[in-house]
């Protein structure tokens, strides 16, 4: 609906308009039966002074059926959930999966021959890996760390892919393992934990330090804080290769979040002028004007919009390396280490008796509230100071068993949510079939 043909971008680069003009083409008669009854094709061309200018031919009204069709059949898939349509919703979400497991043996077979040579390289590795000699003892090293690594890179891409609501893996995982290295530090006044149990189990080491710093603690967390990051600008890669492709190939992709993105591109001064829609189109022009250093800006802050900047610089083809790296930087290095800095000072040592004091404040139920908190720090502290191999009793606070509760929820949530976003997406491909069926007659 928003992309023209390749042909059509071809015709109109010999027009003359390649000195410092780009056409984002903003609508295409698709499967007209003919050109006397379909006439009408819109481009807008935007030029280096960002000047626009809209040529029309003739009047149609596909647009707006097409466009009527598809907010009919949303609001349809919005119902698709598993606790309105569960047989429904389960059956979609099976054919999405043995669908897409389909395409991707499809595309492993014709890439054959890079998949048997990928093969090969990991049979070749699993058998010096059982193999005694020599390497035994690097290849154990080098399994650790590339396990520790590749944990946190999947955290960090389940954080950001788009997966269904998407899990919050810094709350859940991330937050937590720097706020238990933090206290550990501060009461073991070293960071020098004995490996193993390290990180399973946190036990303090017998040197301790005279002083204990918050960029000593940064400097412990910073592997798996900057693989944590490096999985986020990762998940952030396909609505950038989503837009890239719909841009050279002409095909609407009928994902929400590119339709809105590409009205955006064709008009900005759209009706619609709420805090949301402008803060889309100031972080669109950031992107398109700045670039690199624009990118990197939108990802060294939280940004729940950043999605839009990966659609920005898919459409308007920046390359990759410039998207990515940006992306990278500003969440792998910038942005986690303001996340690492907050994270540390709120829960040094000072600061934690501080908050547990001013829960004690809190009316009525403030002295209840701060005995399970005091006892949880103290039970913590204690098991700091156990000895490797040696039994440590289970904490039964409740506030253990609240957060272990909390990340089941979270988690099952996120599962229920894949589960209807795959579902949806198998009836949107339906509905998009239909509807291009229906707009033929």
């Amino acid at each position: 609906m928003y992309f023209l043909k390749s042909f059509a971008t071809k015709k109109l680069r010999n027009l003359g308009l390649n000195k410092g003009y780009s056409i984002l083409p903003t609508s295409f008669q698709r499967g007209s039966p003919s050109s006397e009854e379909y006439p009408e094709t819109h481009l807008l061309i935007e030029d280096d002074d960002m000047t626009t200018r809209r040529f029309n031919n003739g009047h149609i009204n596909y647009d707006s059926a097409m466009e009527e069709l598809k907010q009919r059949d949303r609001e349809e898939r919005g119902q698709l959930v598993l606790w309105k349509q569960p047989i429904t919703t389960l059956k979609y979400f099976f054919l999405e999966c043995t669908l897409k497991l389909s395409k991707s043996i499809y595309k492993m077979w014709e890439r054959k021959l890079t998949v048997l040579f990928i093969f090969l390289l990991m049979m070749l590795v699993a058998v010096l890996y059982h193999t005694e000699g020599p390497h035994t003892t690097y290849f154990h090293l080098w399994r650790k760390e590339i396990l520790w690594c590749s944990y946190w890179v999947g955290l960090g891409i389940l954080s950001s892919v788009g997966l269904g609501t998407g899990l919050h893996t810094f709350l859940l995982y991330l937050g937590p393992h720097i706020a238990a290295v933090t206290l550990a530090a501060f009461e073991c006044m070293s960071v020098n934990f004995p490996e193993p149990p390290y990180p399973d189990q946190i036990i303090c080491p017998d040197e301790v330090e005279d002083t204990m710093s918050i960029w000593t603690i940064i400097s412990k967390v910073r592997l798996e804080a900057f693989m944590w990051g490096a999985g986020t600008a990762i998940g952030e890669l396909p609505p950038y290769f989503m837009a890239r492709a719909a841009t050279l190939s002409g095909i609407d992709p009928d994902d929400e979040d590119y339709e809105e993105a590409a009205q955006m591109f064709e008009d900005d001064l759209s009706d619609d002028r709420s805090l949301s829609t402008r803060a889309k189109l100031a972080m669109k022009k950031l992107v398109q004007r700045v670039g690199f250093f624009g990118i990197l800006l939108c990802a060294s802050i939280p940004n729940p919009l950043f999605d839009l900047a990966g659609i920005t610089c898919g459409h308007f083809l920046v390359p990759f390396w410039t998207f990515f790296g940006a992306t990278l930087i500003g969440k792998a290095i910038i942005k986690m280490h303001i996340q690492k800095i907050f994270v540390v000072m709120t829960f040094s040592e000072h600061h934690v008796e501080m908050l547990v004091d001013l829960i004690g404040y809190v009316p009525f139920v403030g002295p209840a509230l701060q005995l399970p908190f005091k006892d949880f720090l103290r039970k913590q502290k204690q098991n700091l100071h156990h000895k490797p191999g040696e039994h440590v009793p289970a904490s039964g606070s409740w506030l253990s068993w609240v957060f272990e509760k909390l990340i089941i929820i979270m988690v099952l949530y996120f599962v229920i949510s894949i589960m209807n976003s795959m579902a949806q997406s198998y009836m949107a491909r339906k509905q998009k079939i239909y509807r291009e069926k229906k707009m033929d007659k």
